[in-house]
């Protein structure tokens, strides 16, 4: 029973981490949204290694 409760707890972490991701995602792509219309080199460049690390994790997250 308390492996299952468990199993239960890790399952609704992960899905509040997912939730969290998902918006992180959203406000990353819209960061970089706006610096590629003004031509932000630094800051296009800074939110593109947050979105690949954001993939890394989610897809490390629908692994398991």
């Amino acid at each position: 029973m308390k492996q299952v409760m468990n199993s239960l707890k890790k399952k609704a972490v992960e899905k509040e981490r997912t939730a969290v991701l998902r918006l992180e995602m959203d406000y990353e792509l819209a960061l970089l949204f706006e610096a590629m219309t003004e031509n932000n080199e630094k800051q296009k460049t800074k939110s593109i290694e947050k979105l690949e690390n954001i993939r890394s994790e989610l897809i490390k997250l629908k692994a398991f």
